[in-house]
């Protein structure tokens, strides 16, 4: 059986999750294994909606184990809401999730940290979610974290904590009377205990049910140009969104892992600030947000729409080393007459064909366009790809071309039969049978 890592391809709110539940049937483990619930991965099933931030979307299957990573954050709190609005969906978790005891703990000054950097910043503001995603991740790194395991030791706990509310209320002086050490105290303890009997030490887990033969499905959130080191710093999440962060973030080496699989739209999003080379301030870019439904799946908040950016794939592609690559929400240009392409940036009349490192460069470049005609026709209910128009298997062509990378499934709409499989030849195939 393979071990695949699913990754995003672009800035993150690609389909993930239903790619996620559609490959599921064919492992034995959903590991999730960065980020935190700013994360948000939307599965329709049968009509029914789940949104699942923290918990990997696997768990919509009963027979099926998930696991939540040491390279994620973990709002506890968030984490027992989730559980039970899946309990009361007809989704029991018990036994079948598996938290990790060296996850880190966002905890409520992360919270009031994030929200008073983001004002502090005005203008330049990043754009977070304002959910202490990054300040848990900046304490992790600092060696002040407190992680899930010290929910269990008491007296640690009550310590650390006292340590970390002087520092935050030192550094933020706006947040000193909204902290309560004991009342922190109290409720990570509570929560604690409610949680318990879901917490392993998941690298010792994941590798005892590998070497059993055990196949494992890697889900990343957010997506390749949101990652810390690789993506457009400083406008990036605070975690490894790429492929190797699901090594470190689940305690299984590199050389468990047979293949990755990219996921990007027929266009491209992103929320929040910082650069976007193909980003539509016309009617073409509303009239994408509105037909994809674009807004956040944790937040709310409309997303930015733009073109196709092979420039921006085709870096993925390197960075991840993605062996196949599936295009969500091509129904979404059904209705236009004309879509571009961006295959490469102008830059002070250069011609670049990749990323470039510099914040300032990338915001100067300008898109190289290809533009082609729209199919103008409905893709939504089409399962076959040779049922799909010739235009929109010509585009398809032409982005796997750019991107050098086989385009394996073709997701046109978020239930579960809304998706084509592109060839039973793709190297994803070697791997499952869908």
């Amino acid at each position: 059986m393979a071990n695949l890592i699913i990754i995003g391809s672009q800035w993150g709110d690609e389909g993930k999750g239903k790619i996620v539940d559609l490959f599921t049937a064919h492992f034995d483990i959903i590991a999730r294994y960065q980020g935190g619930h700013n994360a948000g991965h939307t599965v329709i099933i049968n009509g029914r909606k789940y949104i699942l931030h923290l918990v990997p979307s696997g768990i919509l299957h009963p027979d099926k184990l998930c696991v939540i990573g040491n390279g994620m954050v973990i709002d506890p709190s968030a984490l027992k809401t989730e559980i039970e609005e899946l309990r009361e969906g007809g989704i029991d978790c018990k036994d079948r999730l598996f938290i990790s005891n060296r996850a880190h703990l966002i905890l409520d000054y992360h919270r009031l940290v994030e929200k008073g950097d983001e004002d502090r910043r005005g203008d330049a503001r990043i754009g977070t979610t304002n959910r202490g995603i990054g300040p848990a991740y900046e304490d992790k790194m600092g060696r002040r974290g407190l992680r899930v395991c010290d929910l269990f030791n008491p007296e640690t706990l009550k310590s650390r904590l006292q340590d970390n509310v002087r520092l935050k209320q030192a550094l933020v002086p706006s947040i000193a009377e909204s902290l309560d050490v004991d009342a922190i105290y109290d409720k990570a303890l509570k929560l604690g205990r409610e949680l318990s009997g879901y917490v392993v030490d998941v690298a010792d887990f994941m590798n005892r049910n590998l070497d059993e033969g055990k196949s494992v499905l890697f889900e990343g959130a957010q997506g390749t140009m949101l990652d810390v080191d690789h993506g457009t710093y400083p406008f990036v999440t605070a975690s490894c969104a790429t492929a190797g962060g699901a090594c470190t973030g689940t305690g299984v080496g590199p050389t468990r892992i047979d293949g990755v699989v990219g996921i990007s739209k027929a266009y491209t999003t992103r929320v929040g600030e910082g650069p976007f080379p193909t980003e539509l301030h016309d009617e073409t870019g509303n009239l994408i947000r509105e037909q994809g439904q674009e807004y956040g799946a944790s937040t709310g908040r409309p997303r930015r729409c733009g073109w196709f950016d092979a420039v921006v794939v085709n870096y993925s592609r390197r960075i991840n080393s993605l062996d196949s690559l599936v295009i969500t929400k091509l129904d979404v240009l059904d209705v236009l007459d004309e879509i571009k392409i961006c295959t490469g940036y102008r830059y002070k009349g250069d011609l670049l064909k990749t990323v470039p490192a510099d914040i300032q460069v990338l915001e100067q470049c300008r898109p190289e366009y290809l533009t082609v005609k729209g199919w103008k026709q409905k893709t939504d209910a089409i399962q076959d790809f040779n049922d799909l128009p010739v235009i929109a298997r010509d585009y398809l062509k032409r982005l796997s071309d750019l991107v050098d990378t086989e385009i394996s499934i073709i997701s046109t709409g978020p239930d579960r039969v809304q998706t084509i499989v592109a060839s039973r030849d793709s190297r994803l195939s070697s791997w499952i049978k869908l």
